[in-house]
């Protein structure tokens, strides 16, 4: 079955199997890609782990992620969605059994490195399952009950992974993968019929995903590790696979990454937006949930919570806000938004020893998760109209590959810039001290991605031709 067949229709039991199997799919990378935050400090303390180490906790899900996620989206429309999106989902899940045995730091990054494989092989199927299955007239519906219950998902992630690192431990926030992913295996073999791009016919990209990890893993090392006597070969080493990236990219006639794309001034100036902007939110969350545990005293159910308005905002006013951008464009709320977030991280350096979450969490999470309600929806509707409508899926797989980048090089980079190491997450005289220091970065990142739309982003969008 093709993305042009009659599909399923809307309200039938295949119709809420393939939903059930899509959201339940996404929601596990979903949930691993922020409730290890709530645990760093607590997988710091068991495993004897460094701040570097744990950056790479964070980092080795993301980087091969991001990396690897155009790949997945290939390989989907080839070999078809449903069969990779098993396949990736039974990979998740044993890098998730590997990633609760990890009996060091350096096992637990390894794993975390495997099951951002796994989520670059299923999470583009997820989406792509619906879009392939349903009825046209029907497909609307459907993408906007996997975004909701993926929202849904988002925002239990804190509180259950605080729930497991406080009363059982910190190794659940994997293991409880394992049966969520037979689930999600039974539910899409049981439901989701399998569908292909009957137009990908051609051979992948591989030596643009290895060169694409590559930079990616060379960058990450030299920014993550500063200090060390092989960061500058690793600088080297992502310059000159970044250079073979661009010449292999430009030279293939069917690219992961057609750069011709960018030849469209919007599509780079949003991308560029989203580069900097998800890179300050990525470094926030990181920040924020290790100042509340280490500095405020918080346990990790607490911090969890603590960030729970990011996602309630998220759920009660993105459509809102797409709604906005749609009538007035995109250029005021891609301004604005990142303004809005600027001045609620701004508002969140008053997070300290003698922190109130009513007084000093809310009020700054509020306005930051209002900017960004305003911004997200007219960014992602910018990036897909300034494409043509035959790129519409890997403009959309590039902002998403971009925005997850820009948090793995946020996280690897602004501890050493505001002069943390070694175990000072640990330390709260120290650490606070660099957390005024980082919200100021994340503020001016976000300064610079509003500029970037004022200047960059027309009023209205013209969709380019094919």
């Amino acid at each position: 079955m093709s993305g042009d067949a009659a599909g399923v229709a809307w309200g039938t039991p295949t119709a809420r199997g393939i939903i059930a199997a899509a959201t339940l799919g996404s929601g596990l990378t979903l949930l691993d890609g922020s409730v290890v935050n709530v645990a760093l400090r607590t997988i710091g303390t068991d495993l004897d782990a460094s701040l570097v180490q744990l950056q790479w906790v964070v980092n080795g899900y993301f980087l091969s992620l991001a990396s690897l996620i155009l790949l997945g989206g290939s390989l989907g429309d080839r070999f078809g969605r449903r069969r990779v999106f098993v396949i990736g989902t039974i990979w998740f899940a044993a890098a998730s059994l590997l990633c609760g045995l990890a009996p060091t730091a350096e096992v637990l990054i390894a794993a975390r490195v495997l099951q951002g494989i796994g989520g670059a092989l299923l999470t583009p199927g997820s989406l792509a399952m619906i879009q392939g299955a349903f009825a046209s007239a029907d497909r609307g519906r459907a993408i906007g009950a996997w975004s909701g219950l993926g929202g849904i998902a988002a925002a239990v992630g804190p509180l259950v992974g605080g729930l497991l690192v406080d009363h059982a431990s910190w190794r659940w926030i994997f293991l409880i993968n394992l049966p969520l992913a037979a689930l999600t295996v039974w539910l899409a073999l049981r439901f989701v019929p399998e569908t292909r791009d009957p137009r990908t016919h051609h051979g992948f990209d591989v030596s643009g995903a290895v060169l694409a990890s590559l930079t990616l893993a060379a960058l990450t090392f030299a920014l993550t590790d500063w200090h060390s006597p092989l960061m500058p070969y690793a600088l080297v080493v992502a310059v000159l696979s970044g250079v073979a990236f661009l010449v292999t990219e430009r030279r293939r006639s069917e690219p992961m990454v057609p750069l011709g794309l960018f030849a469209e001034r919007t599509f780079s100036a949003a991308n560029a937006m989203t580069l900097v902007v998800y890179a300050a939110l990525g470094a926030i969350l990181f920040f924020l949930v290790l100042q509340l545990q280490t500095v405020g005293g918080y346990t990790a159910l607490e911090a969890g919570l603590a960030t729970l308005p990011v996602t309630v905002v998220m759920l009660a006013l993105a459509a809102r806000g797409g709604a906005l951008g749609q009538r007035i464009g995109p250029r005021i709320p891609m301004t604005f938004g990142p303004v809005v977030m600027a001045a609620g991280t701004t508002w969140l350096m008053v997070v300290g020893p003698d922190v109130s979450w009513w007084r000093d969490v809310l009020p700054g999470l509020a306005v930051f998760s209002l900017g960004l309600a305003l911004m997200v929806a007219p960014l992602t509707a910018t990036v897909m109209a300034a494409a043509p409508d035959d790129s519409a899926g890997i403009a959309s797989g590039i902002n998403n590959a971009v925005a997850r980048a820009g948090s793995l090089l946020a996280v690897a980079a602004l501890p050493v810039v505001v002069g943390l190491g070694g175990d000072d997450y640990a330390d709260p005289a120290v650490f606070d001290s660099a957390y005024d220091t980082a919200m100021l970065v994340c503020a001016g990142l976000l300064l610079l991605g509003g500029t970037v739309s004022w200047f960059a982003i027309p009023h209205r969008v013209r969709t380019p031709a094919a």
